[in-house]
């Protein structure tokens, strides 16, 4: 049995490495959507979405934040849930109903692009959790990727204080010298001898370590064949999709970005994220 399950999961990753002759030199990537994916049901935040921030929904605050990007020729909130879809209609967000069986937000993204008429060539997938999401950054996301034909993907990552390296709600993105991802870690990268967290050695002393933000831009074609790529081991280890991207070969192009606010996980961030917007003058 084993033998039959290598041989078919071998046999799936071959046919996508030989899929990514689709996306490089055939045609630019242009045409660019947000999508927002919210889902009402979670364990760890049950309705968070609509949570108010400064009386305001944050998945409204996030929506509003999206549409100031330039690069984007459209935002849409992909949901299941009626509440949430009623609130972001109030606000004249557009909203796209997506199946209550999508296991994570990359698959409501890639069916709610699906249901529409128009073809987009990148979807950006902005968390809904992220209410000071700048704007400039789903900007460079978009057009990193727009010259990035050798990728398929790309993502922000930002400069990780030395005291949250150790925490494990904090996402650690290594890259190579050309600036594409080699791996992504929820533990310590990159380790040293004495498992210390200090200074690169010289001379690269001032390089930092790296938190990844949850902010995904997708080639459209690599999209729709993301969620059928098989299970990776490391995917399934570090439980974080973006290492299925590189095991089956592709490339990530990570750029670099100034992010000062962390997204809403907890019910405890909501009164930081408020004294945030209030110093930002974002009410």
């Amino acid at each position: 049995m084993k033998l039959v399950v290598t041989a078919i999961v071998s046999s799936a990753a071959t046919a996508a490495f030989f899929l990514k002759d689709k996306f490089f030199g055939k045609k630019k990537r242009t045409k660019v959507i947000g999508v927002i994916p919210a889902r009402y049901a979670s364990t760890r935040f049950p309705g968070k979405p609509l949570t108010p921030i400064l009386g305001k929904p944050m998945i409204v605050r996030t929506y509003e934040q999206a549409k100031k990007a330039t690069q984007l020729d459209r935002v849409i909130v992909a949901t299941d849930d009626d509440r949430i879809a009623k609130v972001c209609k109030e606000h004249g967000a557009e909203v796209v109903m997506t199946s209550v069986d999508c296991p994570n937000g990359t698959e409501r993204c890639n069916e709610a692009v699906s249901k529409l008429k128009e073809s987009y060539d990148i979807v950006v997938n902005i968390q809904g959790d992220e209410p000071l999401i700048e704007p400039e950054i789903i900007d460079e996301v978009a057009e990193t990727l727009k010259n990035s034909p050798d990728a398929v993907y790309s993502t922000p990552c930002t400069p990780l204080k030395h005291d949250e390296v150790e925490l494990r709600q904090r996402v650690k993105c290594i890259t190579d010298q050309q600036g594409y991802a080699i791996y992504f870690s929820r533990g310590v990268i990159p380790h040293n001898k004495k498992g210390e967290i200090k200074n690169f050695p010289e001379p690269f002393q001032d390089k930092p370590y790296l938190l990844h933000l949850g902010l995904q831009c997708y080639d459209r074609n690599f999209l729709r064949i993301y969620n059928s790529l098989p299970a990776t081991p490391l995917m399934l280890t570090e439980d974080l999709e973006q290492l299925k991207v590189i095991e089956h070969g592709y490339k990530i192009k990570v750029i670099m970005v100034n992010h000062c606010a962390h997204g809403v996980d907890e019910p405890e961030d909501v009164p930081l994220i408020e004294a945030k917007i209030k110093e930002l003058g974002l009410e």
